[in-house]
């Protein structure tokens, strides 16, 4: 059988996450992690991981393309070029993230990244697809100076594992790895928001880059994480594109070109911080109206459990499954990711996205079993549950969101 092996990433980063929440338990540090917050991050990994089955393709032949027409050398494989490999990589990742928090362009995509109160391996989730598409173009250098995309695609796998391990508090500073590699230490730095640790710390794997060019700092001061001015969000949404709305207003609303300029090309402060306020008095009505319930965490984790299986198996089973299976998996994935985002923030319209929900997990069983009796029944029970649409979302959100007065009781 033909199995995309990729897939057991979900799994072995899944285990190590909740490996170091009980770590945190054992150390009496519980306070590290937040259910909220782990969600989130959780969710933003999952969209990112899905959105790679019909990316990395793309990304590889971008490479593929640029290497057999514009390549400056032809680079062979051996010891000394995947070291130079390595270096070159590391470098070109140290400018990236620089542009990704110094010009708005970039930190659109790469703010995502950032807005976790909370740091740990979780917190490493926190990758979005268009991220992804921007140090494409950065990486694009690789294939132009004459390295195999076969080489890029490897290495770049082996160098987008290290930063996980850096996502922690429950490691210390390492002696004299500190001086030469990236470490826990050094990325707490660089997440937090403490004014002196603004804009610090960019290195991937080695800190050598930050040291020649002026941006390191070290840990002294207990970091504060999270932006300058939290989120307050859970939105899976709300999250991805605060910062490019701020962007479209910013731009509507500048007179001149250099304005205009400073909003695409210019630094985060660049963009009038009212903006957001105004976005989030308009968006982000009514919040968190009454506590989280028991039912309602439960419901949270068990869709988050259903949405991980769901990508493990979906990327397993990659070669088995048609185009219209995987989009039709893919929308049910994202709708569920939307929906927990949602329930989050307790908003009342989510019903209508669990209905969708069901309606392509519905698809997708037909889509694996066609049958007109599968699909006549399908279509009665769908129609069924329209009709009794009012009376089952009534149930719905009082089986999640149960007011104060009534969970005390």
């Amino acid at each position: 059988m033909h199995f995309n092996y990729l897939a057991f990433a979900v799994p072995v980063f899944t285990g190590l996450m909740l490996l170091e929440y009980y770590a945190g338990l054992r150390t009496q540090k519980e306070y590290l992690f937040s259910f909220d917050e782990a969600v989130a991050n959780i969710n933003v990994g999952i969209a990112e991981r899905l959105c790679d089955l019909f990316t990395t393709g793309a990304f590889f032949y971008f490479f593929q393309w640029i290497y057999s027409e514009f390549s400056i050398f032809q680079i062979q494989p051996g010891f000394s070029t995947w070291i130079l490999l390595f270096i070159i990589t590391d470098f070109v990742w140290y400018w990236y993230h620089r542009a990704g928090h110094r010009v708005n362009l970039f930190w659109c995509v790469h703010v995502v990244h950032h807005q976790s109160t909370d740091f740990n391996f979780t917190v490493s989730a926190r990758i979005t697809v268009l991220q992804a598409a921007g140090r494409c173009l950065f990486w694009s250098v690789l294939p132009l100076i004459g390295f195999p995309p076969e080489m890029i695609t490897i290495l770049l796998l082996i160098h987008g594992t290290y930063p996980f391990f850096t996502h922690t508090q429950l490691i210390g500073k390492l002696g004299w790895l500190e001086y030469i590699f990236v470490t826990p230490s050094h990325h707490r730095v660089h997440h937090s928001s403490n004014p002196q640790y603004l804009d610090k710390n960019y290195g991937d794997v080695l800190i050598i880059w930050d040291k020649l060019f002026g941006s390191f700092a070290e840990e002294k001061e207990k970091p504060v994480y999270g932006l300058t001015k939290p989120l307050k969000s859970h939105s899976f949404l709300w999250q991805h594109f605060h910062f490019i709305l701020e962007m479209a207003i910013s731009f509507k609303k500048s007179r001149n070109l250099k304005g205009r300029w400073n909003t695409i090309f210019g630094k985060p402060d660049d963009i009038d911080p009212r903006i957001r306020s105004g976005l989030e008095r308009k968006l982000l009505k009514n919040n968190h109206h009454s506590l989280q319930t028991i039912s309602q965490k439960n419901f949270i984790r068990w869709q988050t459990i259903v949405s991980l299986v769901s990508l493990f198996l979906i990327i397993l089973f990659e070669y088995y499954l048609s185009t219209a299976m995987i989009i039709t998996a893919g929308l049910f994935i994202f709708i569920s990711l939307i929906a927990t985002g949602a329930m989050i923030e307790q908003r009342r319209w989510i019903f209508f996205l669990e209905y969708i929900r069901f309606c392509l997990l519905g698809s997708f069983i037909f889509l694996i079993y066609p049958s007109y009796n599968l699909g006549s029944f399908l279509l009665g029970l769908f129609t069924a549950l329209l009709l009794f649409y009012k009376t089952l979302g009534n149930r719905y959100y009082s089986y999640l969101y149960q007011e104060v007065d009534k969970q005390s009781n």
